[in-house]
């Protein structure tokens, strides 16, 4: 069912394109941002600009990080204090200053426990396990010690605190390859024999723990929930080395041989549902994974690879296609770019460790089979597609159309707080409209 057709706007895709086109401008980079946001400076900004980072992928971040309250996950005057530390100036400040509020959460969490305190222990470990993992959001070189250290921390006291806090969420390692992926397994009280199940997954910032809200949602209402995290995600890049991979039905179909041999699993009931990046993963995934009954899509993405490109094409138009005339040339023009815009540099990098590319030339490669526009007839599982009138990383209504087989849209207009990317600061409404439609697909 169609509910509504997505007005796009470039929105925040411009952001880089505008940290390039500020060095030619005597106006400052935030302000063109909000005016691009909001229309013009005489309109008042949305709220979900917070404008208290010069770097607005930092801005992104950090409301990301506010809206994991709902879960439990970090606390208000926690975030807001660190984000007042932190030096948009120094590429560093950003993974210490959260590492530090997550070391002081620690100690916290630690007496809390000698104490005999395991509630306040338990809450503490949490929040210091997702600050672990925020100072990663934004770190400049994939091979520093504090990106194993931080991983390690950030998995270790977020399992503590399910142990403390009697969440029934059991620590698994799925069979990949020669290999395992890492997960948490959310085992509902209140299913009744074999139950439904729902697999999550991110796309490419998000780890496995940070879907906690969903898991919560999910075993609330009588649903088992798998969060994991696949090749290019949380812990399976960074303590295993596993870079993204276009054929996502390579990383699913291991996930459901394990799911079906779960004895409180139904083997009949099991979604996907991909998040962010992942709203181009999962539809693929589900594409050739027949045992998926529902896949769920947040936002869609017909072609990942059309969104690169045309990310690539408002930096510089000449990115879009001297990949393919003159890698050499390409990988010059990045890195003259890069030299001057800190925040290209550190997403080109980013990018190409996060799959595992050597140069940019090569990343272009490899983004060439990120896309479903060959493949998207063959989904006959039941989709939703999620999308909202601030995402600006969705082409949901483009996969919507696409789609042959039972499919609902799900739009987030203007107005409705939760209007942003993945419904970020609206997790509630999110997983009540989300939960709403699995009750009736699931």
């Amino acid at each position: 069912m169609k509910t509504q057709i997505k007005n796009y706007t470039k929105g925040t895709c411009l952001i880089i394109a505008m940290c390039v086109a500020s060095l030619m401008s005597s106006k400052p980079l935030i302000a063109q941002n909000k005016d691009n946001i909001a229309g013009n400076s005489a309109v008042q900004k949305p709220w979900y600009d917070l404008g208290m980072m010069s770097d607005p992928i930092l801005d992104q971040s950090l409301l990301f990080y506010l809206a994991m309250t709902w879960s439990g996950q970090a606390d208000i005057g926690e975030c807001l204090e660190t984000a007042s530390r932190v030096n948009s100036a120094d590429p560093d400040s950003w993974a210490e200053e959260w590492t530090k509020t997550a070391n002081r959460l620690l100690s916290a969490a630690e007496e809390a426990e000698k104490q005999k305190h395991n509630v306040s222990a338990g809450e503490a470990y949490l929040r210091a396990a997702t600050y672990y993992s925020a100072a990663l959001h934004r770190h400049n070189n994939p091979k520093a010690q504090i990106v194993k250290d931080n991983t390690l921390a950030a998995s270790k006291y977020f399992q503590k605190a399910m142990s403390l806090l009697g969440i029934p969420a059991e620590r698994v390692q799925i069979p990949y390859g020669n290999t395992t992926l890492p997960g948490y397994f959310f085992h509902s009280p209140k299913a009744k024999g074999k139950a439904s199940v729902l697999v999550v997954h991110q796309g490419r910032d998000g780890w496995a723990m940070h879907c906690k809200y969903i898991a919560d949602a999910a075993i609330s209402r009588g649903y088992h929930c798998l969060l994991i995290d696949g090749p290019g995600q949380g812990e399976a890049l960074r303590l295993q080395g596993l870079p993204f991979r276009p054929d996502w039905e390579n990383v699913i179909t291991p996930v459901v041989d394990y799911l079906i041999k779960q004895k409180d699993v139904d083997r009949d009931r099991i979604g996907l549902m991909g998040l962010s990046m992942g709203g181009a993963l999962a539809p693929r995934a589900a594409a050739f994974e027949k045992r998926i009954k529902v896949c769920v899509a947040n936002p869609g993405v017909l072609s990942w690879t059309d969104i690169i490109s045309g990310f690539l094409g408002q930096i510089d138009p000449r990115l879009t296609d001297l990949w393919k005339s003159n890698p050499e040339g390409f990988n010059s023009l990045i890195a003259s770019i890069s030299s001057q815009v800190p925040l290209v540099d550190w997403g080109i990098r980013d990018m190409m460790w996060k799959h595992g590319a050597e140069t940019p030339a090569e990343l272009m490669v490899q983004m060439q089979a990120y896309s479903n526009k060959d493949i998207v007839s063959k989904i006959t599982c039941s989709m939703l597609v999620m999308d909202g009138a601030a995402d600006e990383y969705s082409q949901g209504h483009d996969l919507y159309e696409a789609l042959a087989g039972p499919k609902e849209y799900m739009f987030f207009e203007a107005g409705d707080p939760a209007l942003q990317h993945c419904q970020v600061g609206a997790q509630a409404s999110s997983s009540e409209r989300l939960f709403d439609w699995l009750d009736k697909n699931l």
